[in-house]
Formats: structure tokens, C-alpha cells, sequence
């Protein structure tokens, strides 16, 4: 527990670097999001509007430490403004709206990424030599190795576009979210594999390698060769002591692979136009919409470090030497 609450407060402490960061950045730079919108509304709109409008986002002439206290108390109820690109709607209600579909495919795609790399590096290493494992990581490091971009489109002309074996865009057939039935939960999964398989088809090869190789190292340990002595059955050297540990630096990649769901799925969201806040950053890009491009930094800056502290509470379940008091 010690551990734990360590690395707890470590975390808040960053937490709060991060957000006094994306606070002050965008004001201390040339050009701040005032400027940017006084210059684009200016010639549409009066004083009066252009002040009520400054008001609206929270872009006031009080001293900087005290728009900094405000926007602290911001933060903490979860209100960062109006998006400029979608006026008059709250930051978060475009937020909200993207969230869970960036959450879906990107949970999805780690996921399933991360089980099945493990998977094959592990058999790959245990049966070192074999075809299996001259065949299989230098064929997925191939795949990884093609310009993303490029992948994905090629994926979407294919399996989308020619062979219409899945829907060409969007995150469901209606104009509206379907409802949690068999047919809308189908429907959204049909949506899903397209996007979801270009992801987990780039990014399977280095899950194998790093597996292959950690599981490499574990199987020359001493404990294996005694557990071996013992008379444990190969299936259990293998999965109880072997994988156990061999899984750690995986883990590892696992945390930040979570933490990076909604920046690192941007071309995917932008190629197959999924409904994501991948998709959402690149529009408050192109409009120069300041609220909501912050908002979704934060939330990327915040998603990598409590995907970091779930990986090291894991450690303390995983690994003996950190519940003892040592480091992994």
C-alpha cells in the first residue's frame, strides 16, 4: 500500500503540472485564442458582441493569476467553455459525444493487440527455432513497417470500398446512436472491425517481439530449470511461472498504448471519418477552436498518467519484489 500511495501522489502531483501547463502555454505564445477570435468574428460582429462573446469563453482582461484560479475551479467542475467550432455547444458536450466511440475502438484495438501479441511471442519463444517462430514476428513486423496511412487506406479501398464486406464511415448505419439491442449492437460492431483490424494489424509485430524476447530471457532463469527438477507439468512452467513474468514489459507498453487511445487513433478515425476525439482534435485544428484543442489535450495528458498508475498498481499484483518494498 505504501507503494501504491507513492506513486498516488506522484500522479496528482504531475496531474497538476499538466494543467497549470495547459493553462499558461497558449497565453505566454504569439497569437492567444483573444486575438484568434476577435480577429475572426471582427468584421460580423459589434463591440458589444464581440465582449459578450470574449465573455462566453472565458477570455477576460483580469490579471493572469486570477483567470488561473478560475480556471482551476473550471477544471474541477469540468467546464472548459464553448466550443468555437460547434457555437454555441459546451466543450464537454463535444467531448461527451466522441468519447465513448474513441473509448470503444481504441480499447478494442489495444486490447485485443496486446492478448494476442503475448500470445504468439509466447509460443514463438517456446518453441524457439521452429517455423512458427521464424515465420511469425518477422511477418507482423513486415505489416507494421507499411506507412499507417497508407495501410489504411489500402484496408478501406478493399475490404470497404470493393468488396463492401463492412460500411464505408461513421460509427453506426442511423443518423442517431441505435439502441442497445442485438441489432444496434451489431450494427456498431460492423462498424468497428474495419477500423478496429487496421489498427490491431499494425501494431500486433512489436507486441510479439517484445513478448518473444522477455519470455526468451525468463526461460534461462534458474527457477524454471528447478520448477522443471520438481516435476511441473511443461503447461504450468509455462503459464504460471514463464508468462507471469515474462508479461511485465508488455504491461509496461501496455499503460502507455492506453494512454495514447485518443491521440494514437487519429488517422484511423480520419480515414474511416470514425466519430471519435481523434477525429474531433483534427477539426478544432482546422477551425482553430482553442477551448476544445485544450480540453482534449488534457484529457490525453490525464488518460496517459492514469493509464501509468493502473500499470504499477498491476506490478504490486504481479511482481513479488514490489510488494516486498523493492523496485521492479
Amino acid at each position: 500500500m505504501y507503494y501504491i500511495a507513492k506513486r498516488l501522489a506522484f500522479y496528482v502531483l504531475a496531474a497538476f503540472v499538466a494543467i497549470t501547463v495547459n493553462f499558461f502555454l497558449p497565453r505566454l505564445t504569439p497569437g492567444d485564442p483573444a486575438s484568434t477570435i476577435v480577429a475572426t468574428y471582427s468584421t460580423s460582429l459589434n463591440a458589444e458582441s464581440l465582449a459578450a462573446l470574449k465573455a462566453a469563453y472565458g477570455l477576460t482582461d483580469e490579471p493572469l493569476l486570477q483567470q488561473y484560479v478560475t480556471y482551476l475551479g473550471n477544471v474541477l467542475r469540468g467546464d472548459f467553455g464553448r466550443s468555437l467550432s460547434n457555437f454555441p455547444a459546451p466543450v464537454m458536450a463535444v467531448i461527451g459525444a466522441g468519447f465513448g466511440w474513441s473509448i470503444l475502438l481504441g480499447l478494442t484495438s489495444v486490447l485485443l493487440s496486446f492478448v494476442l501479441g503475448s500470445v504468439l511471442g509466447a509460443i514463438a519463444a517456446w518453441r524457439r527455432g521452429g517455423w512458427f517462430d521464424r515465420l511469425t514476428p518477422p511477418v507482423l513486423l513486415f505489416l507494421g513497417s507499411f506507412p499507417y496511412f497508407f495501410l489504411a487506406l489500402l484496408l478501406f479501398y478493399v475490404f470497404c470500398f470493393k468488396l463492401g464486406w463492412f460500411p464505408m464511415g461513421n460509427a453506426y448505419s442511423s443518423v442517431n446512436p441505435p439502441a442497445l439491442n442485438l441489432q444496434g449492437i451489431g450494427d456498431i460492431l460492423m462498424h468497428l472491425i474495419a477500423p478496429a483490424f487496421t489498427i490491431v494489424l499494425v501494431s500486433l509485430g512489436p507486441w510479439t517481439l517484445n513478448m518473444r524476447n522477455a519470455m526468451i530471457g525468463v526461460l534461462s532463469e534458474d527457477y524454471l530449470t528447478l520448477a522443471e527438477a520438481k516435476g511441473l507439468k511443461p503447461r504450468r512452467v509455462l503459464l504460471s511461472h514463464a508468462v507471469r513474468t515474462a508479461l511485465l514489459p508488455n504491461i509496461t507498453a501496455l499503460g502507455a498504448a492506453v494512454g495514447a487511445v485518443f491521440s494514437g487513433q487519429l488517422l484511423t478515425e480520419i480515414v474511416f471519418t470514425y466519430p471519435g476525439l481523434g477525429y474531433a482534435l483534427m477539426r478544432a485544428v482546422s477551425a482553430v477552436d482553442y477551448p476544445l484543442m485544450q480540453a482534449l489535450f488534457l484529457i490525453i495528458t490525464l488518460s496517459v498518467l492514469a493509464a501509468n498508475f493502473l500499470v504499477d498498481t498491476l506490478y504490486v499484483l504481479l511482481d513479488p519484489r514490489v510488494r516486498t518494498g523493492g523496485e521492479a
